[in-house]
């Protein structure tokens, strides 16, 4: 008997369970996952783990130290096996190639991975070489199905050779109660953060690295008016040059460097119950409504996770790509507008929505395209198809 629903035993392996897009993904989705999830992290259990066990899920760290340790294999076969699990989902580059190859060790042929950071140059800021995608290509054959989210990606992983029936389009999702505009949470957060409460506040949401291109929102600054201030949440290697590029700008004392954010875990702005280091300022949904407008300058994404939780809070966003948006029928009704990818438009856009009226800060009808629950419906779908032997059939994206 094929099992359905909560009666579904599922692993999800993932690289590390740090702060990021596809960590923060994972737990906003078993949060509406009708089945019974398990979590393996190969590396760093930090804050979403803290998060996903007070959620109740079980997270079990494998303890991988670097890319190639020989233990790690046989450790997640033997944990594969004891979990009986019905269907293995791997999320992340190394969590994919070692997932899969433990799931068909271990015996588990339906096996699902979730491309989350399938760029045009890189994959999860690492260069695209040949080896890597040979690599990849390698290990994406020993699965059943490959979630894309996004067009975009599904289009990038057909021109690498992925069989097209493989592919199946499942975007992320977001959970849009939990993103709604507060203006308790924006004046609390604005207090704790140094911001005044009559400035205008740039956000940047993001890992500190160069793909993210956080120098352009800088150097914008530094032709904007005092009022005007930049909010960046997120930590990475270019905290200190972008630190540096702001102090010899002049514009130091108008950015602030937030760290690292996760999710709140209730409907309480700011609070993550259970007390870690991280929850002693705002999460990412305060510090959203604190923000008068999103800024994403990167240039190659996958999907665009950020800018859809900017518009789940209402927020105006001005972005360079994001197939998240790119990717909705044309003359769809958003808050986002498309720029090129230097200071000079932003720095100008930045002023027109300065000087534009304020806006009502419900949810764009982008955001309630990629509601989570339509996500979790369409993870189902593949699941089942998966643990039956068949191929998936397409999963396109639910119709606004």
């Amino acid at each position: 008997m094929r099992a359905t629903g909560h009666d579904i035993r599922a692993l999800h392996i993932i690289t590390g369970l740090g702060v990021g897009g596809a960590e923060q993904q994972l737990r906003t989705l078993l949060r509406h996952l009708p089945a019974d999830c398990d979590v393996v992290t190969l590396t760093n259990p930090g804050p979403v783990a803290d998060g996903l066990t007070r959620d109740g899920v079980r997270v079990t760290h494998l303890g991988m130290a670097g890319n190639r340790d020989p233990r790690a294999l046989p450790r997640l076969v033997r944990l594969i096996r004891r979990g009986r699990y019905d269907l293995v989902h791997t999320h992340l580059y190394r969590a994919c190639l070692y997932g899969r190859i433990a799931a068909r060790l271990a015996g588990v042929r339906a096996v699902v991975a979730t491309e989350h950071s399938l760029g045009e140059t890189q994959i999860e800021g690492r260069r695209l070489s040949p080896g890597v995608r040979s690599l990849y290509l390698a290990g994406e054959r020993l699965g059943r199905a490959t979630i894309a989210v996004s067009d975009s990606v599904a289009d990038r992983l057909g021109r690498w050779g992925v069989p097209p029936q493989r592919v199946h389009v499942v975007p992320n999702g977001v959970d849009i109660a939990h993103f709604a505009y507060d203006a308790g949470a924006r004046a609390a957060s604005r207090r704790q953060l140094g911001l005044p409460s009559d400035a205008f506040v740039v956000g940047g949401v993001g890992r500190l690295v160069p793909g993210k291109r956080f120098d352009v929102l800088v150097q914008a600054l530094t032709v904007l008016p005092d009022d005007v201030r930049l909010l960046l949440v997120g930590a990475g290697p270019e905290e200190a040059r972008l630190r540096d590029a702001a102090r010899r700008s002049g514009v130091l004392d108008r950015v602030v460097f937030a760290g690292e954010r996760p999710y709140a875990a209730t409907g309480t702005p700011g609070s993550e119950p259970g007390g870690s280091a991280l929850s002693a300022l705002p999460a990412l949904p305060a510090l959203m409504s604190a923000m008068d407008i999103l800024a994403a300058p990167s240039a190659d994404e996958a999907f665009g996770l950020a800018v859809v939780e900017a518009l789940a809070a209402g927020l105006p966003v001005l972005y360079v790509t994001c197939p998240a948006v790119d990717d909705l029928p044309p003359g769809t009704d958003t808050l986002a507008t498309r720029l090129p990818d230097d200071p000079v438009s932003f720095a100008h856009a930045t002023l027109r929505a300065r000087e534009a009226p304020p806006g009502s800060r419900a949810p764009s009808r982008t955001a309630l395209h990629y509601s989570i629950t339509n996500s979790a419906a369409a993870h189902m779908r593949v699941y089942a198809a998966a643990m039956g032997g068949s191929t998936p059939s397409s999963t396109p994206r639910a119709s606004i």
